[in-house]
């Protein structure tokens, strides 16, 4: 199960691409409403989440999902339910993802140090010891970063990929025709 974490003010695109992209490719993911079940997106977009923060079932996690947008990395960093649940989904050997600004919610836990990674231009003072990679999706190990929100459609092919290999991403990117 791959959870994304929605705080009030995510990134609209950031969440949505990915999320489809993983569906598309059969990968059950399920939204988690931080703020309750409908969270507004930094552009004004309300969501409905699957499930609020309290009913994800961590033992059954392959993967979290943490969306930019300042107001939503603002949310997950002032939750410490959020941050459980990504600090057990690294310290369990999952996969941690996060694009935009919200690989900063990754260096604050300490997950990023000394790994490789992207983020939104102008984030990186906030990486600490993160080694920092000019490119649309950066995957080290079991961290995937994203730089923006016009990378969102590349890292949720990441996400596939890493999830289902690269033949299952690939098979996503035909059906969405990536040229």
């Amino acid at each position: 199960m791959v959870y994304m974490l929605l705080g009030t003010g995510f990134e609209e695109t950031e969440a949505v691409a990915p999320l489809d992209l993983l569906r598309r490719a059969g990968i059950p993911a399920a939204t988690v409403g931080i703020n309750g079940k409908i969270i507004k997106g930094s552009h004004g977009i309300p969501i409905q989440a699957d499930l609020e923060i309290g009913q994800m079932d961590l033992t059954d996690l392959d993967m979290i999902v943490l969306p930019g947008g300042l107001g939503g990395v603002a949310s997950i960093k002032a939750c410490p339910r959020a941050l459980d649940a990504i600090s057990f989904a690294w310290e369990n050997g999952k996969f941690v993802a996060a694009i935009c600004a919200a690989p900063t919610i990754l260096a604050m836990l300490g997950i990023t140090d000394g790994k490789k990674a992207a983020c939104y231009p102008g984030c990186e003072e906030q990486m600490g010891t993160a080694i920092m990679v000019e490119e649309a999706v950066v995957t080290d190990g079991k961290i995937i970063t994203g730089a923006s929100a016009g990378c969102a459609i590349p890292f949720g092919l990441g996400l596939v990929a890493a999830l289902r290999g690269r033949e299952a991403a690939e098979a996503v990117a035909r059906q969405i025709v990536i040229r």
